[in-house]
């Protein structure tokens, strides 16, 4: 009988602290009822604002990206660099959709073209400069952004940002493709550097790992080689 007494006034405390709690609520909602209609009305702008953005602005941009890459990208791929870049007259060319649509995905992609275009002109700053800007998680086109910025540092003779970034190629995605080819430059960049122990264990690793690519068909011999050249 005294433990369902008890029971029924912890019952009776709980309830009243519930209820406390409630009126605290209540009245904290009295209390600022316009600083919180102001905050989901504040909320509700914002939301309204990033979809009207998106549809009126961002949408359009995108569009309108994509229409002035196409002759950017067909001068590109036909080695009219210069064209590319700068565009025709008619047409814009990367440099001018990097400036005019840069928060766009096609500005985002002109970085990577303007990148390759400065590379092949041998202007090696502007091609860092560019790949250095361009964004992608692809499992293809990541490794061989960062494999060019490799090519450019290896053009300007400074190695050791060369084989970083090799390095950083290699590992970017593991296949037989693109991470082989770049753990192999990597590996020459090494000996470049006299650095052959690096080389040696580069050259294991594309033995061990990736046996099916192109570039361990003779790695044999590049191993043979370091091994001697540290002996």
């Amino acid at each position: 009988m005294a433990n369902k007494k008890k029971k029924t006034e912890q019952g009776d405390e709980n309830l009243v602290a519930v209820e406390d709690a409630l009126s605290k609520t209540e009245q904290f909602i009295e209390d600022n009822k316009n600083v919180l209609l102001y905050s989901v009305i504040g909320i509700a702008v914002l939301v309204l604002a990033v979809m009207g953005y998106q549809r009126y602005i961002a949408m359009p941009n995108e569009r309108q990206a994509q229409e002035e890459m196409f002759m950017a990208e067909q001068y590109f791929e036909k080695d009219s660099l210069d064209r590319a870049l700068h565009g025709d007259g008619s047409y814009m060319g990367f440099l001018d959709i990097i400036d005019e649509y840069g928060n766009t995905k096609s500005g985002n992609l002109a970085h990577y073209y303007a990148g390759v275009s400065f590379l092949k002109l041998e202007q090696y700053d502007q091609a860092i400069e560019h790949l250095k800007k361009f964004n992608s998680e692809d499992e293809m086109v990541k490794p061989m952004a960062l494999g060019n910025i490799a090519n450019a540092y290896m053009e300007k003779g400074e190695l050791e940002e060369s084989a970083k970034y090799y390095k950083k190629a290699a590992e970017a995605s593991e296949n037989d493709f693109t991470s082989a080819e770049h753990l192999f430059r990597l590996g020459l960049t090494y000996e470049m550097l006299d650095n052959y122990k690096e080389a040696l264990d580069t050259y294991k690793t594309i033995n061990k790992e990736y046996p099916k690519s192109p570039v361990s068909e003779n790695i044999e011999k590049y191993i043979a080689r370091a091994q001697a050249k540290i002996s």
